[in-house]
């Protein structure tokens, strides 16, 4: 069996994968500074109370954005699987060719998403949206070339700032509004979270309909934890929850070859 985990910004997200099935998904907070430790006795719980016994984990990958974590979790899948973790870094094979500027600044999460994307729909030009702690676009054509995208606040970011950075703004749940135009406090906020995130994705898709993807077909991919919120929205082709978690398995599978 092989375990994944992807450390982002709010929280680990992982899973287990008995060939290409998806036999276990879990989450952990990633906010809290854990030790080695405190990681590996929560995985080996989580597996236990999930019917998994830890000795059937053969083989550990992980990907992060969160250096100050890599270090904790690398030490807890030593110590408590014996298995030293392949780590998805510059050098590693992903089959993409990366054109930006500096290929490897790009974030592990958006390489990961990127080959989770051309594994499930091969030979076809791919929008993807990440929202999450933070809102990305990237674009990745059908010769696996990835050739650019966006990054904004996601919309805890943007609601955090507001309640932070003003005398009255309070804090708010997130859910789609029933309109644009709230009739209070509350509902202009998250009217306000919504609409902007969605007005950026449209503007992102208008932008490659007319540059980078002119002229041709393409699919729209939606993932993160807050995607869920825009299924409805007329933007997303496909939502992928997943999508993370198959990129990191397939590369796996490219570096085991």
């Amino acid at each position: 069996m092989l375990l994944v985990l992807d450390i982002g910004n709010t929280q680990v997200f992982g899973a287990v994968f008995e060939g290409e099935r998806i036999v276990l998904r879990f989450r952990k907070s990633s906010r809290d500074q854990a030790s080695s430790d405190e990681y590996g006795l929560f995985l080996k719980a989580t597996l236990r109370e999930n019917g998994i016994e830890p000795e059937k984990i053969t083989d550990i990958i992980m990907s992060s954005v969160v250096p100050d974590l890599n270090h904790s979790v690398a030490s807890a899948c030593i110590k408590y699987f014996d298995l030293r973790p392949m780590i998805l870094e510059p050098g590693i094979k992903t089959g993409l060719k990366i054109l930006i500027h500096n290929p490897a600044e790009l974030g592990a999460d958006r390489v990961a998403n990127a080959v989770g994307a051309t594994f499930l729909y091969p030979n076809k030009n791919l929008i993807i949206f990440d929202f999450g702690t933070a809102n990305t676009a990237c674009i990745v054509n059908k010769n696996k070339e990835y050739t650019g995208g966006m990054i904004t606040p996601g919309l805890r970011l943007m609601m955090e700032v507001l309640e932070q950075k003003t005398a009255k703004l309070p804090t708010v749940e997130i859910k789609r509004p029933l309109t644009l135009g709230g009739k209070n406090t509350i509902e202009q906020i998250q009217a306000g979270l919504y609409y902007s995130t969605l007005g950026m994705a449209r503007e992102f898709i208008k932008w490659a309909e007319t540059h980078e993807l002119k002229g041709q077909e393409f699919m729209v991919i939606g993932t993160g934890g807050f995607a869920r919120l825009f299924e409805d929205a007329g933007i997303f082709d496909v939502f992928e929850p997943d999508l993370v978690l198959r990129g990191l398995y397939k590369i796996f599978e490219l570096n085991q070859r």
